[in-house]
């Protein structure tokens, strides 16, 4: 029996794949079968799978190579089918996979070879968690550790589709630090970055688990806080504002630089836009620093 592969594709492919004649004899063994199990090609090809030596076990520990092989049942009669067992690796562990088996069928529409397709349920897991780094580093500000501008955009975003479904408020505050510029020029730019994430970590330790710190560009930030009224942005800009002015960067041994900053924050309606809403938060920071710095601006 002479069965065709696709000589550019599946014998590299991450997966593992193997072929069994109607007789179970693997005639195939690709690359990723030798990687997940161990077993070379030289060792597996010519090999009958019903004599066990992957020993496939399923969750209450059946020998399935011998009995209720999905593969076997799958030459008998050609459907495809989906399992989660264990095969044995080469070294003695045991490895979960997911298996697909899938009927090869000549010219005539005969059964006369089955594949197996398995994926090692690990790596699968490791892709889970390499996609939510990834979804972190396209979220996230890499100096700062808070939201990052596209972040920011894409929230408010969604608050303000909120606001107009649901009539309710919630407010934006615009933080800058105060003369952010003499610390770069007296300290230079490491010192800099060390008041930028000490910055960033008081504002994001202290506001609340439904609120959002982000890094809005060089020395600014902006953060979505869930209030009801100007009273209460206002003592949550102020709260900001005296924590930030407590904390500092120890220089040295006599040396501790401490910053403030400044705030511009409003209420935001069902009946703003994204741009009006920053515009009238950007012109309360702008008085804010206007008027002696270190200090918050609210108003609607």
């Amino acid at each position: 029996m002479d069965i065709k592969y696709d000589d550019n594709i599946i014998p590299y492919l991450y997966e593992g794949v193997y072929v069994v004649d109607q007789k179970r004899k693997i005639i195939f063994w690709n690359e990723g079968s030798e990687r997940i199990t161990g077993y070379s090609q030289a060792e597996i090809t010519n090999s009958f799978c019903h004599n066990n030596i992957l020993q496939h076990v399923d969750d209450n520990g059946k020998q399935l190579c011998l009995d209720g092989c999905p593969l076997h049942k799958t030459l008998q009669d050609g459907l495809i089918r989906e399992a989660r067992v264990f095969l044995k690796h080469k070294d003695g562990y045991r490895i979960p996979v997911m298996v697909k088996t899938i009927p090869i069928y000549d010219s005539e529409q005969k059964i006369v070879a089955a594949i197996e397709v398995f994926t090692d349920e690990r790596f699968q897991k490791q892709i889970y968690h390499e996609n939510i780094e990834l979804k972190d580093k396209l979220r996230i500000d890499p100096l700062t550790q808070v939201a990052n501008r596209h972040f920011f955009d894409f929230q408010i975003t969604k608050r303000l589709e909120e606001a107009k479904l649901f009539s309710n408020t919630f407010g934006i505050l615009m933080m800058d630090i105060d003369h952010f510029k003499n610390v770069n020029d007296t300290y230079g730019h490491l010192v800099g970055d060390e008041i930028l994430k000490i910055v960033a970590y008081t504002l994001s330790s202290n506001v609340a688990k439904t609120d959002l710190v982000s890094r809005w560009g060089g020395e600014e930030f902006i953060a979505i806080v869930d209030v009801l009224n100007n009273d209460d942005l206002m003592k949550v800009a102020e709260r900001l504002r005296l924590l930030v002015a407590a904390s500092g960067y120890q220089f040295d041994e006599e040396k501790t630089i401490q910053v403030t900053i400044s705030i511009g924050g409003t209420l935001v309606t069902k009946t703003d836009t994204i741009k009006t809403a920053i515009a009238r938060a950007d012109k309360n920071l702008y008085y804010a620093k206007q008027n002696g710095r270190n200090q918050s601006k609210i108003c609607d």
